[in-house]
């Protein structure tokens, strides 16, 4: 004869550990629920360096022409090879004539000259330099158009979805055009990929051929915390900008494209990333394998288990709004025994007025196993005469 009840119906045991907890001090932005500021930018995409966080996003998927934001991957496509082992600073690539005649920003490199990676990197990045990015297409794929084809499959396998390149300037092509979003993920990529290659962004000048040119980035040296990355300008694709900051340990990336003149991207760009750091902040919820509850076992050998994340919990928040923020753990319970350890057996909910949910998995820190038959039967007893779990 089976003396052991049912498990109690969901409707009895839902709960929220500890009720909806409020903690005043994390916050949530989603992607989906950017907050708005006036830019007069065409497009515009300004996210969270480590929390991924969108926190402006004014027509951030729309395709435009990148112009000298183009030289950015072809920046990549070169630290790519440097940290892979098949290049080196030292190394040198041949400057053709179709280099060397290349209007637009120059490095001025000599034809038929031999120049350094490393000269290269300032050459582009400081200098803005068509004839550099055209030396570094041809010294990597042999043609200009076979490193672009390169470009474009390296653009799709780091995740930027819809930009496709022609060139390694950024000079106008038919089919050449880039998403802002697409152009965090580059800045992203880079910094993340190329810690220490990545300090050639911060470069204010150089001189190369005794020409001494200055960055072109407006922010570079003027604007808190900013240390890359790139400008670029035609007529038809207007100014633009990605630029990336840090402040008090905390990163944003910001891609501004379509303004009016050199004037509107410094000011508009210094305004952007002023408002991000201003109104939105970094809240840490929870470190990995930290336990953030426990939960009621069913018919196990403890009453309880701890419950713990697989993740640092990290979340950009408007800060007018952390006060108002929930955060609950929820579950079917009590939870039937046996439990492996690891088992996911709860979720970590986060709750900010006017967004989307957050959920984070959590998990069993322990095992429990179930109990022997004896045990069992006590639980039922217990649980037929008091109700409640077997804890």
């Amino acid at each position: 004869m089976n003396l052991l009840p049912s498990i109690p119906s969901k409707a009895t045991f839902n709960r929220l550990l500890a009720g909806a907890v409020l903690l005043g001090t994390a916050m949530a932005a989603t992607a989906s629920h950017a907050q708005s500021i006036e830019t007069i930018a065409r497009e515009a995409y300004l996210v969270d360096y480590d929390t991924g966080a969108v926190l402006l996003n004014k027509n951030g998927d729309d395709l435009a022409e990148p112009a000298s934001l183009t030289k950015m991957m072809t920046i990549y496509m070169l630290f790519d090879r440097i940290k892979n082992g098949s290049l080196s600073l030292k190394d040198t690539f041949h400057v053709s004539e179709e280099a060397w005649k290349k209007g637009g920003s120059k490095m001025f490199v000599e034809v038929n000259s031999d120049v350094s990676i490393y000269d290269l990197i300032h050459g582009i990045i400081v200098q803005s330099g068509n004839d550099a990015a055209i030396v570094v297409a041809e010294g990597i794929a042999g043609t200009e158009d076979a490193f672009a084809h390169e470009m474009t499959e390296k653009a799709r396998e780091i995740g930027m979805t819809k930009s496709v390149f022609k060139n390694a300037t950024g000079w106008p092509a038919e089919g050449h055009m880039v998403t802002a979003h697409d152009l965090s993920v580059l800045a992203h990529r880079t910094i993340h990929d190329f810690p220490d290659l990545y300090k050639f962004y911060s470069e204010p000048v150089f001189t190369y051929n005794g020409i001494r040119q200055h960055n072109r980035n407006p922010l570079l040296g003027t604007s808190a915390g900013v240390d890359g990355m790139k400008t670029g300008h035609t007529e038809t694709a207007g100014f633009g900008l990605t630029a990336t900051a840090k402040r008090d340990g905390r990163r944003l990336i910001l891609v501004a494209m379509g303004m009016h003149s050199m004037r509107e991207r410094r000011t508009e760009g210094q305004k952007l990333l002023d408002w991000g750091f201003r109104e939105f902040d970094n809240y840490h919820l929870f470190k990995k394998d930290d336990v953030v509850s426990s939960a009621d076992i069913w018919l196990g050998d403890t009453g309880k288990v701890d419950l713990v994340t697989d993740q640092d919990i990290t979340l950009t928040v408007p800060r007018k709004d952390r006060k108002d923020m929930k955060v609950s753990v929820v579950y079917e319970g009590p939870i039937p025994a046996p439990i492996s350890a690891g088992q996911q057996v709860a979720t970590l909910k986060v709750q900010i007025p006017n967004q989307d949910a957050q959920s984070f998995p959590l998990y069993a820190k322990t095992g429990v196993e179930r109990l022997g038959l004896v045990g069992r039967i006590g639980a039922a007893i217990k649980y037929l005469v008091w109700g409640g779990s077997n804890g």
